[in-house]
């Protein structure tokens, strides 16, 4: 893991296509702004796992048998 240090309106930039920036820090929260190409997701790690986590419909989805041979 790469750790770096910025200050408010300081910023990263990753791979030419995405911008981080420092917006403002309030005590022990940091507010960043994120630009990246509208076709790239971004979300809060614990919003983008909920979006892997298959839902308890598909969890009890009854899967499809394989029934071909060879």
């Amino acid at each position: 893991m790469l750790v770096l240090s910025r200050k408010q309106n300081e910023a990263i930039v990753i791979d030419d296509a995405i911008t981080i920036t420092v917006i403002e820090i309030r005590g022990d929260k940091v507010r960043l702004g994120v630009e990246s190409p509208r076709e790239m997701p971004v979300h809060r790690r614990e919003v983008h796992e909920a979006l892997q986590r298959p839902t308890q419909q598909e969890a009890t989805r009854p899967r499809p048998v394989d029934l071909s041979y060879g």
